[in-house]
């Protein structure tokens, strides 16, 4: 897809969600529109796959009839084939298309005149059959609860049933006029487009988007520096992994990722992740997504990981329990990280579940690199005992929604080709201004990935520090002690000021000697 055909598709999808603007917020009216896009692919794959199954019979999936004794045996069998397939089914009277038709088409009436376009019910009774068409199969924890957060009785809607059916019709009605072209298996244009509207949603909604959405430059840098010694990945594993979209750029940068695992303590952003990974065409058996407290409740413990990246809430509270100190992935450091600050407790968490030749890079704000108490001897720990750290690297400030914190990114090895020294690299000027929001480009993401291959000094950029040389500092990572930025003043010539000085005041003598010599033809009194 060209720059202009998506641009043209964000302006599309933007106007839609112009609909439902000035009616919700940012992250409500996200649901909807995500949960109706989510229902268009569900719907168009569906119809692809059984026109498939069906082109030796020369039949349309869409046009089969359920009350049709014929076509209900051959949707029937087209179902096993589908769930089989898909992992879940809708009937041809369920297809978005269908639906979206029957909520505009102000022709169809009954006798007494009136209309039948309501589709309310038939929505909600469509998006419970989806669930439903999964139970007992394999799919059915990655299909359950999908579209909870999608309530077509609320109120914000509209005051009246007539109202909200008006509203969701219309939305339907222009989703189904854009073509998302499925059929072009060099393109993804239904997952683009579904990651420009996340990006959009997660700008506009403050503080809250950080819970859902890590911005796409970052997602980027992360998956390059976990693929850039082994592209190809057994297993990829977040542990806050929000709505799976950087789990997803991983895969993307990737030459092979088998299988994608996450956790999410948010049931909305969980359910949004599932969404995400369908989306982009991750078969459900490819993906487990997990809702539960990843420090509190880990669902994959028992599990060990090629590459891991996260995002997770910075300083986040946690129980930081007595209890997890017999807990093997906190009782080897001797003390829990605060509960007023979780950072470290993600980063041993991640440490514990990264297989020995993995490689784990993770966003975390500045202070892990120089608090002290429990944090300082955590980090010790890390760099002195398991001599896992590999990489530090410091982001600009301001490039994440919600907060115009300077950032970093810690890059964690356990068998370590470079031993002896830690890297660091300091990227906080390198990025471009836009609007409020401050951007790494994709020139600034690969400078950080080649200086973290080639591992080199590069004058206020990077600078490879022994273990010794930390040690000295009593293991204070802050950035600066390591990477020399400091930009000299230029030298002020203050014999040059003074000449200019006296050549101003000589100026300004004869200029008021000008004045005086007017002032006195005007027979007036100088103003000095």
């Amino acid at each position: 897809m060209s720059e202009e055909q998506r641009r043209q598709l964000q302006q599309q999808l933007w106007k839609i969600a112009d609909e439902l603007r000035g009616k919700m917020n940012a992250d409500e009216f996200r649901d909807y529109m995500l949960g109706f896009i989510f229902y268009k692919y569900l719907s168009e794959k569906i119809e692809r796959f059984a026109d498939e199954v069906l082109e030796a019979d020369g039949v349309k999936f869409a046009s089969l009839r359920e009350d049709d004794e014929e076509g209900a045996l051959i949707i029937e069998e087209v179902r096993k084939a589908t769930v089989e397939a898909l992992g879940y089914f809708l009937k041809p009277s369920e297809l978005f298309k269908a639906i979206a038709l029957k909520g505009n088409n102000q022709l169809d009436t009954n006798n007494e005149g009136e209309s039948h376009n309501f589709i309310l019910a038939d929505l909600t009774k469509i998006l419970k059959n989806i669930e439903q068409s999964t139970l007992g199969t394999e799919s059915a924890d990655d299909f359950s609860n999908l579209f909870e957060d999608l309530d077509l009785t609320s109120s914000k809607l509209g005051a009246t049933e007539k109202a909200k059916n008006d509203l969701v019709a219309k939305i339907l009605s222009h989703l189904h006029k854009i073509d998302f072209r499925l059929d072009d298996t060099n393109a993804d244009v239904l997952g683009d487009a579904y990651e420009y509207l996340i990006g959009e949603f997660a700008s506009g909604a403050g503080k809250k988007a950080g819970e859902f959405y890590t911005p796409q430059p970052v997602s980027t840098l992360l998956a390059k520096l976990v693929t850039s010694e082994k592209p190809n990945l057994k297993t990829v594993y977040d542990p806050t992994c929000g709505s799976g979209s950087l789990l997803l750029r991983v895969k993307r940068e990737a030459a092979q990722v088998d299988k994608i695992y996450g956790q999410e303590m948010n049931r909305t952003t969980y359910n949004l992740a599932r969404m995400n990974m369908i989306l982009h065409d991750v078969h459900y058996a490819d993906f487990d997504i997990k809702l539960e407290d990843t420090l509190e409740h880990p669902q994959h413990r028992d599990l060990r990981f090629d590459a891991i990246v996260a995002n997770p809430p910075f300083s986040a509270k946690w129980s930081a329990s007595q209890l997890f100190m017999s807990d093997d992935r906190f009782s080897v450091y001797g003390k829990l990280a605060p509960s007023s600050k979780a950072d470290l407790a993600f980063v041993q968490h991640m440490i514990s579940q990264l297989a020995d030749d993995g490689t784990m890079a993770v966003v975390l704000p500045h202070g892990v690199l120089f608090r002290g108490a429990a944090e300082g001897h955590i980090r010790q720990y890390l760099i002195e005992q398991m001599n896992c750290l590999d990489a530090v690297i410091g982001l600009p400030a301001n490039i994440f929604y919600g907060t115009s914190i300077p950032t970093c990114v810690l890059v964690f090895k356990k068998c370590r080709r470079s031993p002896d020294d830690i890297l660091f690299i300091d990227a906080s000027q390198h990025f471009d201004k836009v609007k409020t929001q401050n951007v790494l480009r994709p020139v600034h993401i690969e400078k950080i990935v080649e200086t973290y291959k080639a591992r080199v000094n590069e004058d206020k950029f990077s600078y490879v520090a022994s273990i010794e040389q930390i040690r000295g500092n009593d293991f204070n990572l802050n950035i600066p002690r390591y990477v020399d930025t400091f930009e000299a003043e230029e030298s002020i010539d203050l014999d040059a000021i003074a000449l200019q000085l006296r050549a101003i005041d000589q100026q300004s003598k004869v200029t008021d000697a000008k004045i005086a010599s007017f002032c006195d033809e005007l027979g007036i009194e100088p103003p000095f």
